[in-house]
C-alpha cells in the first residue's frame, strides 16, 4: 500500500512525542527539544490528527501517555534508532569515531575511568562528540535496547541478551575497613575472614551489590541490611567513621577515591573481579568505531604505574 508522504509522521513529530513520554510534562520536552511549548503541542496534536487516535491525555497537573500511544512511542523509538542508523551507516565510511555517540556507563564505573580517558580521547578523536550518560545497569540497557544509546559500559556477570559485547578490563577488589579493625594489619584477606562480619554495601539496583556478595564462592560473604549506600564515596565514608567494611573495586581506588581519608586497604586476591564490557546493538553499523573505543578505554583503564 502506497501512501502520500504528505500525510505520514515526520521524525520531528516522533521525536517529540518520545521525548514527550519521557518528560510527561509539556514544558520540560519542548526545552529538551529547543522549541516553544506552543510548538511541541501543536506538533503532538498534528500527529494525532494524522494517525486518527489520542496519544496523550492533558490536565492541569499532568500528561498520561495512552495505552495505544505507548504502543506507538515504542515503534516511534524503533524508527527513530533506524534513521540514526543511516546516518552511522554513512558516518562510518568517513572518519572513524566522529561525531555524536551517546554512551552510557555505570556509576562504579563511569566516574573513576572516563576522567581519566577523556583528555586521551579529545587528543586522538578530535572530531568526536561524546556524551555521556550515568544510570544503573537496567536503565542503561533499556535505553541502548531503543536507541537512546548507542553503546554502553556495564560489569559482568548481567543478562545481556543478544547485544554484542566487548570484554575492557578486570576489575579485582579490596577491603576497606577503619584502621582499628581487627582485619586492617592483614597483608590479604580470604572468604572465611569475612564469616560473622556484614558488609556495607551499594543500594539494590546496583550490579556491584550484587558481584560484591559473590565475589567469594564459599559465599561467606553477608549484607548489612542496616545501611545501603548510594555511592562509593559514601561507603568509603562510612568506613571511616568505623561503622562497618566494604569491599571497593580496584579501578575506583587506582582513581583515588580512599584518598584523604584514614582507612585501610587489604588485598583480597581470591575474590573474583568483575568484568567490564562495552556493550551495543548487533543491528549497529557502528561496531568497528565501539571496537577502536573500547581499545581506547582498555589502554586508559590500566593501573598507573
Amino acid at each position: 500500500m502506497e501512501y502520500d508522504v504528505s500525510t505520514l509522521p515526520s521524525l520531528r513529530h516522533l521525536r517529540y512525542l518520545v521525548t514527550l513520554s519521557e518528560e510527561l510534562h509539556f514544558g520540560r520536552a519542548a526545552e529538551r527539544c529547543h522549541v516553544s511549548q506552543s510548538a511541541l503541542s501543536k506538533a503532538i496534536q498534528e500527529l494525532e490528527a494524522m494517525l486518527g487516535v489520542t496519544l496523550a491525555e492533558r490536565t492541569k497537573r499532568q500528561v498520561i501517555i495512552t495505552a495505544t500511544g505507548q504502543e506507538i512511542i515504542a515503534r516511534a523509538r524503533r524508527t527513530l534508532a533506524e534513521a540514526e542508523a543511516l546516518v552511522d551507516l554513512a558516518r562510518a565510511s568517513g572518519e572513524v569515531l566522529s561525531g555524536d555517540l551517546r554512551l552510557g556507563l555505570i556509576p562504579t564505573v563511569g566516574p573513576y575511568l572516563m576522567p581519566r580517558a577523556m583528555p586521551h580521547l579529545r587528543q586522538a578523536f578530535p572530531a568526536l562528540r561524546l556524551y555521556l550518560r550515568e544510570d544503573l545497569t537496567e536503565p542503561l540497557i533499556e535505553r541502548l535496547r531503543d536507541g537512546r544509546l548507542d553503546a554502553a559500559i556495564v560489569a559482568l556477570p548481567f543478562d545481556i541478551g543478544d547485544l554484542a559485547c566487548e570484554p575492557l578490563f578486570e576489575d579485582g577488589y579490596l577491603l576497606a575497613c577503619a584502621r582499628g579493625h581487627p582485619l586492617a594489619n592483614r597483608d590479604h584477606v580470604e572468604s572465611h575472614d569475612f564469616a560473622g562480619r556484614p558488609m556495607m554495601l551499594l543500594e539494590r539496583g546496583h550490579c556491584l551489590q550484587r558481584h560484591a556478595l559473590s565475589a567469594f564462592e564459599a559465599g561467606d560473604i553477608g549484607e548489612d541490611r542496616s545501611f545501603a549506600a548510594t555511592s562509593l564515596a559514601t561507603l568509603v565514608a562510612m568506613v571511616e567513621e568505623g561503622l562497618g567494611i566494604t569491599l571497593l573495586p580496584q579501578l575506583a581506588i587506582d582513581a583515588g577515591i580512599a584518598e584523604g581519608h584514614d582507612i585501610a586497604l587489604v588485598p583480597a586476591p581470591s575474590a573474583a573481579p568483575r568484568k567490564v564490557a562495552m556493550v551495543w546493538r548487533r543491528s549497529s553499523p557502528r561496531a568497528p568505531e565501539f571496537l577502536t573505543l573500547a581499545a581506547a578505554l582498555r589502554r586508559r583503564a590500566a593501573r598507573p604505574e
